[in-house]
């Protein structure tokens, strides 16, 4: 196969996949080869992704290469199935959860605009939320808790430096509903500009391993973060996803939702970037909020970088800063409260 005829696939194409991968390719196009192959991303999810050509036409090859109790594609590639049948994820060819491999349609990206992605983000995000329920996995906020308990036992920062965003953000934790089930639904759970692809008309889903049952505003905050920069932007957003006027309490757990985000990315990041050593926030280099957003988008900051995750957390952290001082932060833990059961 082609394995045996480019010098880098065997780099590529690890030895104990290579079979399963010609088993692939014979299932999915009646060949033992693929004419060329093109690596994708680097792993950080814990998958080597390819372009690969069969019969001059290009594909996605992704083979999963964690080795750890979540292994198992079984539950994602269910919801990369599911995705796809409803039109948001690019067509499947193969699908194999034993020897966990896929190959899907490649799409050729085309320039996102934020004002573009703003209006069809919306589309996308309120399609994906009516796909049969997926599993449930986890719970966001159990989540967010158990990376700030992780951040609080370490010396990172000086517990004085972070004493008054955590005892904001403990107020949020007490009165954001965790059990809600009518606003749980299918999500992706990993919306960011590298899982989008835009082919010039409409923007496809992909990498669907973190995909499960989850808060719909989980979704909704996190895209947010890259395509909305003001009050009216936010309406327009959410106006969109609803179908209708967002009412204040969809507003006010929108607006928790992103603080949530905001102190989840922030301790993920500080966590796994500083490597159980004290951090000097002086060297970090401090772009903003939107401005790094920006950079995310036009894919020119790496995220496996222990750099780029300190200033992403960051940014992260003095956005949840700027929000705690506003009039809305108490307003929304004042609306959320009253609807507690």
């Amino acid at each position: 196969m082609a394995i045996n005829h480019h010098p880098q696939s065997l780099f590529m194409i690890p030895e104990n996949k290579q079979l399963a991968v010609k088993k692939a390719l014979q299932t999915a196009f009646g060949v033992n080869e693929f004419e060329d192959i093109q690596q994708l991303v680097k792993g950080l999810s814990g998958s080597l992704v390819s372009k690969i050509t069969v019969r001059g036409n290009p594909y996605v090859l992704r083979i999963v290469t964690r080795q750890d109790s979540r292994d198992s594609p079984t539950h994602y590639f269910d919801c990369m199935r599911s995705g796809a049948e409803a039109g948001l994820a690019p067509k499947i060819h193969y699908l194999d959860t034993e020897d966990k491999i896929s190959i899907i349609d490649f799409i050729k990206e085309k320039p996102f605009a934020i004002a573009d992605a703003k209006e069809k983000m919306a589309d996308v995000i309120k399609r994906l939320h009516t796909l049969p329920k997926f599993p449930n996995r986890t719970n966001y906020v159990d989540a967010a808790d158990g990376f700030l308990q992780k951040f609080k036992a370490s010396d990172i920062l000086p517990e004085n430096a972070t004493k008054d965003i955590f005892e904001s953000y403990a107020r949020i934790a007490n009165v954001y509903p965790r059990n809600d089930k009518e606003n749980w639904v299918s999500c992706h759970n990993d919306l960011k500009r590298d899982n989008i692809i835009f082919d010039g008309a409409r923007p496809w889903l992909v990498d669907w391993e973190a995909a499960f049952l989850n808060d719909r505003y989980m979704d909704l905050a996190a895209m947010a973060n890259f395509i909305v920069r003001s009050e009216k932007d936010e309406a327009e957003f959410l106006d969109r996803y609803f179908g209708r006027a967002a009412d204040e309490y969809e507003r006010a757990r929108f607006f928790l939702m992103s603080q949530i985000i905001h102190m989840f990315c922030f301790t993920l990041c500080m966590v796994t970037a500083a490597g159980g050593k004290p951090v000097d926030v002086s060297n970090i280099n401090k772009p903003g909020f939107n401005a790094f957003h920006d950079s995310l988008w036009n894919a020119e900051i790496d995220l496996g970088k222990s750099e780029a995750k300190l200033e992403y957390a960051w940014a992260h952290i003095e956005e949840y800063a700027r929000k705690m001082q506003m009039k809305r932060f108490e307003d929304s833990l004042s609306i959320v409260s009253r609807h507690i059961k």
